[in-house]
């Protein structure tokens, strides 16, 4: 698919899902080691946890009468998570590609017009705090073969959440355009509004850009009350942010991971929340949940009061 054809390039309103790994671990009893879903697709049961959750949205976009974009379950399917998993190089392969495999027999089913299948990628490093700064052509050689796999098996695009800084933003542009796909870059920040290394959201987006740019931004992993702080700076910048996927707690990144308890916030709260950003956010289109959301707070931010989770 072309840039150009992105429906949210051009203001069509698109659910997308939520927290994946939060809701599997606390509601459904999966275990996720390193927060990695993706070893879900390799068996039957795995398929239909994970067609059973996707399906909760494709029934919100179809009540909002909005299209949907969802994200494969491969936000960890990268090499150094893989070693770590005892994944080889082509057992990867083989799982993003399956997981766009599995997108596309549920778009099949679904009945909505348009349905997006994204290749989801997530930081080579820790996506809560910020580490080492990284050189773009390092990021791009790393991110390549997830790529790669998500463009042979079809995917509509790609899509790299929860990224802590600029250079590896720049390289996953660099390697998702040599792989001919589009891509949506998605940065987190810590409750000052700036990413976890310290660079002011806007300075990130502008930075990003100068160096290609990707079709457009994001903002997840962080409540809305912590996202608006890094909206106050003026400038054409935030008409980039095309997508948001907030946390439903107003914790820190770092009270977060020490929790063991989800703290899942109240989803009538955090849709009016997040509606308060919509005026420093002329391009938003592309809405859903990260880190203690469900199905029940995407319902609430697109006004489905009665729908059911």
């Amino acid at each position: 698919m072309s840039a150009a054809a992105l429906p949210q390039m051009s203001g069509h309103p698109i659910v997308t899902d939520g927290g994946l790994e939060t809701d599997l671990i606390y509601h459904h009893g999966a275990d996720l080691p390193d927060f990695a879903a993706f070893p879900l697709v390799a068996d039957d049961r795995g398929r239909e946890l994970l067609t059973r959750y996707y399906g909760e949205y494709v029934d919100i976009a179809r009540r909002a009468g909005a299209g949907l974009q969802l994200e494969t379950p491969t936000w960890r399917a990268s090499q150094a998570w893989g070693d770590r998993l005892g994944y080889s190089a082509d057992q990867l392969r083989r799982a993003n590609r399956e997981s766009v495999t599995m997108l596309k027999r549920l778009r099949d089913e679904a009945g909505i017009d348009p349905l997006l299948i994204s290749g989801c990628l997530g930081p080579r490093g820790d996506g809560y705090v910020a580490g080492e700064a990284i050189d773009p052509d390092d990021a791009a050689a790393y991110h390549a073969p997830q790529i790669e796999a998500f463009a042979e098996a079809g995917a509509d695009l790609i899509t790299v959440l929860t990224l802590t800084g600029t250079g590896e933003a720049i390289g996953i542009v660099r390697a998702a355009r040599a792989a001919g796909l589009p891509v949506a870059v998605s940065f987190t920040v810590e409750r000052d509004g700036r990413l976890p290394d310290g660079t002011p959201l806007s300075a990130a987006i502008i930075e990003v850009d100068a160096a290609g740019g990707p079709d457009y931004f994001m903002v997840n992993c962080a409540h809305p009350t912590h996202i608006g702080p890094g909206l106050t700076d003026g400038g054409d910048w935030r008409s980039r942010i095309a997508g948001l996927r907030a946390n439903a707690s107003t914790r820190s990144h770092e009270e977060l991971d020490a929790a063991t308890e989800l703290d899942e916030g109240d989803p009538a709260e955090l849709a009016r929340a997040q509606d308060e950003l919509r005026p420093r956010l002329p391009s938003l289109s592309l809405v859903g949940g990260c880190c203690g959301t469900d199905a029940r707070h995407v319902a609430a931010m697109w006004g489905d009061v009665g729908g059911s989770a």
